[in-house]
């Protein structure tokens, strides 16, 4: 889901939301070429079935949807490869030791351009949900829908 703010884009992962408890939260960089970024600033891309992996010490987004940018030549991008994250030593260090624990995995939550106009990725290490977390968290959302309602009138 892509929605355009002010000259700013923000692509969000509602399923990971759904599927996964988070842990803690990172903004990280991600390293992108021409034509990725004007896809991104169009809001061509998608985070759905995307997760993240360390790789030699550096971490790596898999998966993620950038769409060819429309009017790239023989210079267009992969729709689906590897890009490089950008994070300090010590975010780096604090997610490669929790997702060491068993049931932990590290999922890209949203992409959106920041007031400079570079592209920063926010990432969760998350523990997976099982399926009465997940009624749990549906039942929630009724509740508070109809709360909501009542409320308004």
């Amino acid at each position: 889901m892509a929605q355009r703010n002010n000259n700013s884009v923000i692509i969000k992962n509602k399923k990971a939301s759904f599927d996964y408890e988070f842990i803690e939260t990172f903004v990280a960089g991600i390293v992108l070429t021409g034509t990725e970024i004007k896809s991104i600033r169009l809001g061509k891309a998608g985070l759905v079935d995307s997760y993240c992996i360390l790789l030699n010490g550096e971490l790596w987004v898999r998966n993620m949807y950038i769409a060819e940018y429309f009017y790239g030549t023989y210079n267009n991008h992969e729709v689906r490869k590897d890009r490089k994250l950008l994070l300090n030593r010590k975010e780096l260090r604090k997610v490669e030791q929790l997702s060491k624990n068993a049931g932990f995995t590290v999922i890209p939550t949203k992409l959106f351009i920041n007031e400079k106009g570079l592209a920063k990725l926010v990432i969760a290490v998350a523990k997976g949900k099982k399926v009465y977390d997940k009624r749990q968290a549906l039942r929630e959302k009724d509740d508070k829908r109809d709360m909501d309602r009542a409320f308004k009138k």
